[in-house]
């Protein structure tokens, strides 16, 4: 499930990744009455019931604070209620793998707008080795970091001359003839693709240990808080 790219989308996957059942609604205002719903409708398209579901995979961030504490809740929720696992896939890891369904790139720069005067940002390619039908964008370090994701200001340069993707590629500065495709965004098929690879692989989590992913730390407090006018 995704609530945090401005969207309230839910699917139902087999766990080879082929959609049994997907919906989208756009936009943001009304995600808390929509979510439930949602859900409910795509187990009864389905035929199936949340005892049958093995895994439940969410877009853990970074994004919208809102959107990322509407579908960690619900999922916390559900797995608690039914014990079910949760993992968690992370919304610039998605980018990229949509980026590289729709336009067959392999390694890129992942920018979501964080507001602010910010973009969350990652640098993610697929493994030399990957199949081609279960090749999955991978984490690449960024510098001198430890982190794969982080926060960049406005107008920034990366480091390296590769496609830009996301709605936040705009707003940095391109090099000499880079490449930016504002119009990758991802739904949770996308979300639940990537789940199904990293839950083969590693296993879920239990309810206690699906968190958040934020990035900007001080995302919740008021701008009256944050020094702002």
């Amino acid at each position: 499930m995704d609530t945090v790219f401005d969207q309230c989308s839910i699917a139902i996957l087999d766990s080879s990744g082929n959609v049994i059942s997907s919906q989208t609604e756009t936009g943001k205002r009304q995600q808390t009455q929509q979510i439930l719903p949602m859900i409910d409708a795509a187990l009864r398209e389905s035929k199936l019931k949340l005892a049958d579901i093995q895994a439940l995979i969410f877009n853990r961030g970074p994004g919208a604070f809102s959107g990322i504490r509407i579908n960690t809740a619900v999922v916390q929720a559900l797995s608690v209620a039914h014990d079910i696992p949760c993992v968690g896939v992370s919304s610039l890891q998605a980018i990229a793998q949509r980026a590289y369904q729709q336009y067959g790139l392999t390694h890129v720069y992942s920018a979501l707008d964080a507001r602010m005067q910010q973009v969350y940002f990652g640098q993610y390619a697929i493994a030399d080795d990957s199949q081609k039908d279960y090749a999955v964008m991978q984490p690449v370090l960024v510098g001198d970091s430890d982190s794969t994701e982080q926060l960049l200001d406005y107008d920034s340069q990366t480091a390296l001359n590769l496609p830009i993707v996301g709605n936040g590629s705009v707003l940095l500065t391109r090099q000499n003839e880079q490449v930016c495709h504002e119009d990758v965004w991802p739904d949770a098929v996308v979300i639940g693709q990537l789940g199904i690879a990293q839950f083969i692989a590693f296993g879920g989590t239990d309810a206690a240990h699906a968190l958040p992913k934020y990035l900007r730390n001080q995302a919740w407090k008021t701008l009256k808080e944050q020094g702002k006018a």
